[in-house]
């Protein structure tokens, strides 16, 4: 079913609403039922509220557990987020592409591996050591 605009920012708004106020267990058995809806963890991810974006990568981290084929549909979405002009959704982005842990992630991983922002520099160095090191435990 296909969602009108304004049916798919109400949903987004939704979502990011009731990560904020910690109701997670509901929005993972939404992207269980749902799986059109991780079209919207990139803008999740940008949303100005701490508590939606520690919200999201909790939701990845269970999802993935669980399937991590659906985990990887968020990738070329979360890949642009590299490259925004906020450093916290920088290092946010390269967290959850560690998380996801797909190698085909790791040459963008490496574009920013010398970002201007100390803290960006580092999740990118760890996220790439764990996509590394889960590859190599397979």
């Amino acid at each position: 079913m296909e969602r009108t605009p304004t049916e798919t920012l109400d949903l987004k708004k939704m979502i990011a609403d009731y990560m904020e106020n910690g109701c997670l267990d509901n929005i993972i058995d939404m992207f269980k039922s749902d799986k059109t809806l991780y079209e919207y963890v990139a803008d999740l991810l940008t949303d100005e509220r701490m508590r939606v974006r520690i919200g999201t990568v909790a939701l990845l981290e269970t999802l993935r557990k669980e399937n991590s084929e659906d985990t990887k549909k968020v990738v070329p979405s979360v890949i642009r987020l590299l490259k925004d002009q906020n450093p916290v959704v920088r290092g946010d982005a390269a967290y959850l592409l560690g998380i996801i842990g797909d190698k085909s992630i790791i040459p963008f991983l490496k574009e920013i591996i010398n970002d201007e922002d100390n803290n960006v520099r580092m999740i990118v160095r760890e996220a790439i050591d764990d996509i590394r090191s889960n590859s190599e435990a397979v």
